[in-house]
């Protein structure tokens, strides 16, 4: 009789999780990734049923039998474990389903990658929630394992500062990658740079988060990491950045011939984003005069790229046209007498004076001037004016008052 009830259960047990199931996903037609990802939920509520099932069948056809108690105390740890295993098939199933409206693989994908954070932690918290109630709830139905509860409890405040000492470094890495999650201060796809390496957030887990380094290596850190030591983070407003190609050159460098073949190089690549294209004399000491090209491009691969074909590109361009512009090391011997250095003197004067064939540039300002001399220039100076005279004037009476004596 109780082998009858038992078959009868599970036959009955699969045809409700297959209703169940097939129910589900009628009322949602509209979405198709439930249906691909409802099938991790499959098993698990199949088993599920059918344990409460056969527990059931059990109950009822063998209620006075003495291998009873034992055989259902397995059944329901079995059933503890499948609804655990349910539970983590359901976590999964709404972290696909949410992910699923909202595409990473478009430009402007900042929401994106930040829900995709918090969800990939979310989960990773649940299923470690659900874990845990399922392995205390297997422990409860061993009454041995009850009846020490009691005495525990009694030395709780003992066991808790021993157990919050001993996992105190652990305890601090899962707050401090919750805090990463929901602060926005790293996500998913993020180029950073940490331990003067430059890579993207491949995962951020719950104590550590993993760096997939330019070079295909991969740098694991710390969740406190990012909590407690600065970094950068190119892309946490945005992916557009810029950089700088720097030469140190003679001083007969051609500057305008240099930008000339600077807007060349820059008209011929999809590399950039024509944003910024700057070359100018930052420094000019030492012997040499320092040449620094400023660019911009959509993202940090592109801008790498990019600064790699303009320094090519200007390289061949002063070897071919212009070799006494490379950097060259001058000595001059002391003149024996006035005269011989108002004669060596003389052909410094002559290089002063432009021969009738040689032509001059007028520097244009859009391509010499990084914060003045264009609209996007004066923008661009905007962001390092500071928060305005408003905010000054209240800094500064903020300061006085805190400075000023207390009357009496």
């Amino acid at each position: 009789m109780p082998f009858v009830a038992v078959t009868l259960a599970v036959a009955a047990g699969l045809f409700l999780s297959w209703l169940l199931r097939k129910i589900v996903l009628r009322l949602n037609r509209g979405r198709p990734e439930l249906q691909a990802t409802s099938r991790v939920a499959r098993r698990p509520l199949q088993l599920a049923i059918c344990l409460i099932g056969v527990r059931t069948a059990l109950g009822l056809t063998a209620a006075g039998d003495s291998w009873l108690p034992g055989v259902d105390h397995l059944l329901l740890i079995a059933l503890i474990g499948s609804l655990a295993w349910l539970g983590v098939a359901v976590l999964l199933i709404i972290e696909a389903v949410v992910l699923g409206r909202y595409s990473v693989d478009v430009a402007d994908n900042r929401r994106a990658r930040r829900l995709r954070t918090q969800m990939i932690l979310a989960r990773r918290i649940g299923v470690a929630l659900v874990v845990v109630l399922a392995v205390g709830s297997v422990m409860l139905t061993f009454p041995a394992i009850q009846a020490l509860g009691a005495g525990l409890l009694a030395s709780a405040g003992v066991i808790s500062i021993v157990a919050g000492l001993a996992a105190q470094t652990s305890l601090v890495n899962v707050f401090a990658g919750m805090q990463l999650a929901f602060t926005d201060a790293i996500r998913v796809d993020d180029v950073v740079v940490v331990q003067k390496e430059w890579g993207r957030i491949e995962e951020i887990t719950l104590t550590y988060v993993v760096v997939h380094i330019w070079d295909d290596r991969r740098l694991i850190l710390p969740s406190t990491y990012f909590t407690t030591t600065p970094f950068e983070n190119w892309t946490r407003r945005q992916s557009e950045v810029m950089g700088t190609v720097e030469f140190d050159l003679d001083w007969r460098a051609p500057v305008e011939d240099m930008r000339a073949e600077l807007r060349s190089v820059l008209a011929g690549t999809d590399l950039w984003d024509e944003r910024v294209g700057v070359l100018q004399i930052t420094d000019a000491t030492g012997g040499f005069v320092r040449v620094r090209i400023l660019v911009s491009a959509a993202d940090s691969a592109a801008l790498f790229d990019l600064r790699c074909l303009i320094r090519e590109a200007m390289v061949t361009f002063l070897q071919q046209g212009h070799p006494e512009a490379l950097p060259q090391q001058r000595w001059t011997e002391a003149a024996a007498d006035a005269g011989t250095s108002s004669r060596r003197q003389q052909p410094l004067r002559s290089l002063g004076s432009p021969g009738p064939d040689s032509v001059r540039g007028t520097p244009d300002p859009q391509e010499s001037q990084l914060f003045t001399g264009s609209i996007e220039a004066v923008q661009r100076s905007r962001a390092f004016t500071g928060p305005g005279d408003e905010v000054f004037q209240e800094r500064d009476e903020s300061l006085a008052s805190r400075n000023r004596p207390l009357d009496r």
